[in-house]
């Protein structure tokens, strides 16, 4: 940003100096301006208070010269953006010029980039001031699912000390399928089993977001079987198979199908997963859990054997058929699994390894509820765990840069050391206050 001062000359005689004083006309017009022009403004203020003036116009100069001192610590923030997987050497942005440095003085003032656990991603040329790609840019890797992604740089230069804040938004390119959680799923499903009865299915994921993980589904030609999508009031798909006719194990034993996602990128990418229905003719009831989906809050660091919650199902059959198992699904991510325990028989599942809310902020869990019959049948339910956060993370402190030695003769106020200090923690457990 630049600045543009009005400066009246200083009066030289003794008419001249029956007008406003030097410091009135400074308190009205003063604006910033380049750096020979705040020379000038300084060479003035001293003059000025040589002359010891007092009034309203002295008080508007005092202030005037705080907002100059505060301008000369130097502070300011540049956005760019940049699309992820862009080649090394892609041009990102014009930093010198748009932080207002000259080239020339780059390499004297120690011009430094620094970046939190992001360092050699982007980079600038001293030579010409521009910021570059150094290194593979992997949004997903970088901010997962998040809906904003920026690498947020700090500009460093010394003599004197200014820091520049630079934002770069990281832009999401359609370079994820989507993908199922199995290539193929086999089903077991009665030949009694009525029309209009709905199969749920795992959906797919996709990496990506935006319009470039909005996914459609479809399900290739058959007689028996359409493919179902609703919506919950979370706005989260719900798949399933629904059966247009009676089966007949003895006519066709097992089903055959291909279920296709396409997301919403340009190109489009597909994923697909195979279906295998295998057709049982005993055993006719499936066991029903009392809610399809049940939603529970704990706290992180949760000690061990801590109740999270208790599904109950329910099967129609009698005898051996309605004896239910509770069991994860075997679509469970490994790092669920070793986060929580389900009684087979009570259907209490309990916490059984660490919770933090930095690594994971939501669990879903799927539970399938097995009855003993001949052969066995199925139900199913999903778990939400949503975990909170606690104050369990202290601030971490890094020097940024540190000017030693301190000469004895240093004005008050200067600047000796940069201090960045983070907290991983949300909220108010994250905010933080530093004291000397």
């Amino acid at each position: 940003m630049a600045f543009s001062p009005s400066l009246p000359q200083v009066p030289d005689s003794a008419e001249e100096r029956q007008q406003p004083s030097e410091s009135e006309h400074l308190g009205k017009d003063m604006q910033f301006g380049s750096r020979p022009e705040r020379h000038n403004i300084w060479k003035r203020l001293a003059r000025v208070f040589s002359r010891r003036e007092e009034g309203p116009g002295a008080r508007r100069l005092l202030l005037s010269l705080l907002l100059l001192t505060v301008w000369e610590t130097g502070s300011g923030q540049v956005h760019y953006s940049v699309l992820e997987e862009a080649k090394h050497g892609t041009f990102v942005g014009r930093i010198a010029q748009d932080l207002g440095l000259e080239l020339a003085e780059l390499v004297p003032r120690l011009f430094r980039v620094a970046s939190k656990g992001h360092g050699d991603l982007l980079e600038v040329n001293l030579q010409n001031g521009i910021l570059f790609v150094n290194s593979r840019i992997d949004r997903e890797e970088l901010c997962g699912r998040s809906a904003e992604c920026s690498i947020h740089l700090e500009v460093i230069v010394d003599r004197p000390l200014q820091v520049f804040h630079v934002e770069v938004e990281v832009k999401d390119i359609n370079d994820n399928q989507p993908v199922f959680p199995v290539a193929l799923k086999k089903l077991f499903i009665y030949e009694s089993r009525p029309p209009g009865s709905r199969i749920p299915l795992e959906g797919a994921s996709d990496a990506d977001i935006g319009a470039n993980s909005l996914l459609t589904y479809s399900l290739n030609s058959n007689d028996y079987f359409t493919l179902d999508i609703k919506r919950n009031d979370d706005n989260i798909k719900s798949l399933g198979l629904v059966l247009r006719k009676v089966l007949d194990r003895e006519d066709i034993p097992e089903h055959h199908l291909l279920v296709t996602a396409v997301d919403g990128g340009k190109p489009e990418l597909t994923g697909t997963t195979q279906v295998k229905i295998t057709l049982l003719d005993v055993n006719d009831n499936a066991p029903e859990f009392e809610r399809t989906v049940y939603r529970v809050s704990l706290f992180e660091n949760a000690p061990n054997g801590t109740l999270a919650v208790i599904v109950n199902a329910s099967d129609l059959d009698e005898g051996v058929n309605k004896d239910i198992v509770y069991s994860f699904n075997t679509d469970m991510s490994a790092d669920t699994l070793l986060k929580f325990h389900l009684d087979p028989v009570s259907g209490y599942i309990s916490i059984k390894g660490n919770i933090d809310f930095e690594e994971t902020k939501l669990y879903e869990i799927q539970v399938d509820a097995t009855d003993k019959g001949t052969p066995p049948m199925t139900g199913h339910c999903t778990v939400l765990v949503e975990i909170l956060d606690t104050n369990d993370n202290v601030p971490d402190l890094v020097i940024k840069s540190l000017s030693l030695p301190v000469l004895e003769d240093a004005p008050l106020g200067t600047v000796i050391a940069l201090i960045s200090v983070s907290d991983r923690d949300s909220g108010a457990n994250g905010q933080l206050t530093c004291t000397l």
